[in-house]
């Protein structure tokens, strides 16, 4: 057992753990599987605990009512009587802990109708530590589930969770808004945003520094005044949030009476300062960063699909630490420094060596190059979530993705939008799935959702490739991965070859790919007749029994189909 994965085989059963940021994926498969075969009941024993719970499933054989009311969106099946018919499945601990998670998947048999014989066990289990390297790596993701049936149901659909349009954020009041509704919705981005901002003011030898792009959130302004001149930030001053009235310039206001005038810049470097950074100084001397996708603003950590990297290391922490430094003192020519002109590579004993980028430079080839290249070398699949991608039309990114459109690799991507990007792949499987949600017209028995107002929600920015093999990569940070914002916005990426943190991102792509291609089929679900819409809530029997032309694992066994790629790709 490695410490991000393990794996193990009973019989005909192959069971595979991988872990992932506060949440475990299962794969399983099966070989030769019989005709009876009716799937996988999962059951977990968490860290202190004697006994295995059952994860539960939404739908089951059979209802006492009709499907459309017995399946009402919750988990109301335990999978020993109402198994996965699935190959893979998520586990989201309630309350995760650190330590070690026993899983014991088992294989379910239905010899006659309605009868349910146990097959084939394993018990597999892996730890589920919180924290991706320890005092070197943390990855934090937003939860992005203010348009889900989790959300309906946590918290009744409630829209007063952040200002309207028209709104100022910085006088938004949180307080009138559901107990635990940020911090469900921020998820671990929220816990290491303000986990490094209360460090940060509890400790008088710590001193910041910020970029910041979207500036709305009252209690990161609230702790940013708290420091006082222990504050240094840059904060954007484009088209965008250039006005007076924009809140970018009202917490830029409000932070030059608390920090002074000289401790507040703003600028824009050639077209955005699109950073979103925290560099974390002791005694003057850079010790850790924070950075990523999320904007520290209402959208960016309750509402859109995000990433955080915090990074304990003075190395690394030094480079961000450089980079400010020259935006702060904005000299003229700055962007033509060194630094702006290369690749920097960390070497940290025992820990993953992380690659940083700077943007802007001259070639979007240098930044966007590698990754497009990584992209096209790609033999096992490709993982990616790049908000603007619809609106990019070419470049080294835009190009490899529109060939990987094109290739039999295993794929999966996510976009806020799709417009003229391809969206199946040849074998006819879903390849790319936009943001959606379910709205007025949801389909029974499920609930219409809220769309988490108006504004983008995936806004995350990046490309995993190969992540089961050693040879595993992922590129993220605040570049959109267009041409444009290298060659203009102050933006970052990173590159880390590492298979633990590439396994952390896969699954979470994973995780929001199925959310949301959930969406499309439910959509698809209103359209079909009452006896189609109770087959689709309603778990298959075995052909002998149900009469199917076909068994539910058939297509997970056709030759170069995507499910079968699927099936193969996470239990081995």
């Amino acid at each position: 057992m490695s410490d991000f994965m393990n794996s193990g085989t009973s019989g005909s059963l192959t069971a595979k753990l991988w872990r992932g940021e506060r949440m475990c994926l299962l794969g399983m498969d099966v070989k030769d599987p019989e005709p009876d075969f009716v799937g996988f009941s999962i059951e977990v024993k968490s860290p202190g605990k004697k006994t295995y719970s059952p994860l539960r499933n939404r739908i089951a054989f059979s209802y006492d009512k009709p499907a459309t009311d017995a399946v009402n969106g919750f988990r109301n099946y335990a999978s020993l009587e109402a198994p996965f018919q699935k190959f893979r499945w998520m586990h989201f601990p309630y309350d995760p802990k650190d330590g070690t998670y026993r899983y014991r998947i088992t294989k379910q048999h239905m010899p006659s109708d309605n009868k349910l014989v146990a097959g084939d066990s394993k018990v597999v289990d892996i730890p589920l530590s919180k924290e991706t390297y320890s005092n070197f790596l943390d990855i934090g993701f937003t939860r992005s589930f203010a348009s889900s049936q989790a959300y309906v149901d946590k918290f009744q659909n409630n829209p007063h969770v952040i200002p309207s349009n028209t709104a100022s954020g910085l006088s938004f009041d949180k307080t009138k808004s559901p107990a635990g509704v940020y911090e469900w919705l921020g998820f671990e981005a929220y816990d290491l945003l303000f986990s490094a901002l209360d460090e940060v003011v509890n400790d008088k030898s710590l001193s910041l520094d910020v970029f910041a792009y979207d500036l709305d959130e009252p209690d990161i302004v609230a702790r940013f005044a708290a420091l006082g001149s222990r504050l240094r930030i840059i904060i954007d001053n484009s088209a965008s949030h250039a006005k007076a009235t924009n809140d970018a310039s009202l917490a830029a206001e409000k932070l030059i009476a608390t920090a002074g005038a000289a401790n507040v810049h703003r600028m824009h470097f050639d077209t955005l300062q699109h950073n979103k950074v925290l560099i974390v100084k002791k005694k003057g001397k850079p010790i850790k960063v924070l950075f990523g996708s999320t904007n520290f603003s209402f959208r960016g950590i309750y509402i859109q699909a995000n990433n955080t990297l915090l990074f304990t290391s003075a190395d690394i922490a030094g480079l961000f630490s450089q980079y400010f430094d020259l935006a702060f003192a904005n000299a003229p020519g700055f962007t033509s420094n060194a630094l702006f002109s290369s690749w920097h590579a960390v070497t940290v004993p025992g820990k993953p060596d992380p690659q940083i980028c700077f943007a802007p430079h001259t070639s979007a080839d240098l930044s966007l190059g590698p990754i497009g290249q990584a992209i096209d070398q790609a033999t096992t699949s490709v993982f990616f979530a790049i908000a603007f991608l619809y609106q990019t039309k070419l470049g080294a990114v835009r190009d490899a993705v529109d060939r990987l459109m094109k290739r039999d690799l295993f794929s999966y991507g996510i976009s806020d939008k799709t417009s003229s990007l391809e969206i199946t792949k040849p074998d006819g499987s879903v390849a790319l799935v936009p943001f959606a949600y379910l709205a007025k017209n949801a389909p029974p028995p499920f609930s219409a959702e809220w769309s988490g107002g108006s504004g983008i929600n995936e806004h995350n920015k990046f490309v995993v490739t190969d992540f089961n093999l050693p040879s595993a990569r992922v590129y993220t940070g605040s570049s959109n991965l267009s041409p444009s914002g290298e060659t203009g916005n102050g933006d970052n990426l990173v590159v880390i070859q590492d298979q633990r943190v590439a396994t952390s991102y896969a699954i979470n792509a994973l995780r929001i790919f199925d959310h949301l291609h959930f969406r499309a089929r439910m959509k698809q679900a209103s359209t079909l007749v009452a006896h189609d819409a109770q087959q689709a809530l309603t778990l298959q029997k075995p052909i002998a029994i149900s009469g199917a032309k076909q068994s539910w694992f058939a297509t997970s066994y056709l030759s170069g189909n995507q499910d079968q790629r699927d099936r193969l790709l996470f239990a081995h």
